[in-house]
């Protein structure tokens, strides 16, 4: 079978097409053939190497995928072949206390697909039958390998983590983005008022429709100085932020009295000031936040089934196309996701 492999850290020139063995179904896994897999920032970060973090290589990237199961393994029940089904990109013990608890993620074997283990670029790929969820009628492929891990983040960061509640204002960092373009969808759901920074102009108009109030340009304008005039000086209750160092600072100035902070990510550096008087003084909770648990992935597909959430693909691409799509993510120049076919 065909797959996306890297076997060393660096630019996109290390990503290879290889031919793999086409995996069996050991006991408590399925073989699904892969009729679509998402791409998400996170690849790029497993390509180039993430500090203190030491993947397996050779790895085969991709967490996120749709398609149809080929094969059961020894002990599955619940599951067919021919089956539609979706994959869920995280997997854990689940027999711990807090998996058994409904937080996943905060188990200590927690890990990603195409990060921790063979992710789901490839023509099949063999996964635990716990990572299989069966896909919403109606729901293209494409459509399946589009939401799982960019919207069950944004589900946990607004709803697990910062309670995001009716008639509150939110702050969406680079709402162009999977998590961004998510995030601005679940916040409108619960009611809440959206402001989003994008990268472009022309992005401006996409995540007006996605239902965000305002857009600001962060490269023609200050989005803490938007922020403020947009609330009247107030602030917003919320920020969902995964730029880290280049908007750290201004986030947390942008924030209400009594504001959260919700981090999953640090795309443009690690280390970041925090002016620790600004947060007791004004009563502001930082919060960690990565990926979410299975119940709020089920409860994130009935809502895309039913089109009150919407993935939003950028564009699709071949397989052997992997290149274009890293190169997309590391310039910005997508709104959504990028989807690859075997």
């Amino acid at each position: 079978m065909k797959a996306v492999l890297i076997r060393k850290h660096g630019g996109p020139e290390v990503l290879e097409i290889a031919d793999l063995p086409k995996p069996k179904a050991e006991a408590g896994q399925v073989v699904i053939r892969v009729k679509a897999a998402g791409m998400n920032h996170l690849d790029t970060w497993v390509r180039r190497g993430l500090p203190g973090v030491t993947p397996p290589l050779p790895m085969v990237l991709g967490s996120d995928a749709a398609g149809l199961i080929e094969e059961i393994g020894p002990g599955v029940t619940g599951l067919e072949a021919g089956d539609r089904v979706f994959v869920a990109p995280g997997f854990s013990c689940g027999r711990c206390a807090e998996c058994c608890s409904g937080n996943d993620p905060l188990c200590r074997d927690y890990g990603i697909l195409g990060e921790h283990r063979n992710g789901t670029q490839a023509e099949y790929a063999a996964l635990p039958a716990a990572n299989v969820m069966s896909l919403p009628d109606g729901l293209s492929f494409e459509e399946g390998a589009a939401f799982p891990l960019v919207f069950l983040t944004a589900w946990h960061m607004l709803v697990g983590r910062a309670r995001v509640r009716l008639g509150e204002d939110v702050l969406v960092q680079a709402g162009g983005s999977g998590v961004g373009t998510a995030a601005i969808q679940i916040a409108r759901l619960h009611g809440a008022r959206v402001f989003t920074t994008v990268g472009s102009d022309d992005k401006m108009a996409r995540v007006r429709e996605l239902g965000a109030e305002a857009a600001i340009n962060y490269r023609t304008a200050d989005f803490l100085e938007e922020v403020r005039r947009l609330t009247g000086k107030r602030g917003v209750d919320v920020v969902i932020e995964s730029i880290g160092q280049q908007t750290w600072e201004r986030s947390l100035k942008a924030l209400a009295r009594g504001g959260r902070l919700v981090t999953c990510g640090a795309t443009s550096g690690y280390r970041a000031e925090t002016d620790l008087r600004f947060v007791f003084s004004k009563g502001l909770s930082l919060l960690g936040s990565t990926m979410g648990s299975r119940a709020e992935l089920l409860k994130i597909a009935r809502l895309v089934g039913e089109r009150r959430l919407k993935p939003v693909i950028d564009r699709v691409l071949p397989l052997e196309r992997v290149a274009d799509g890293h190169r997309a993510i590391a310039e910005r120049s997508l709104f959504g996701k990028i989807v690859l076919k075997p």
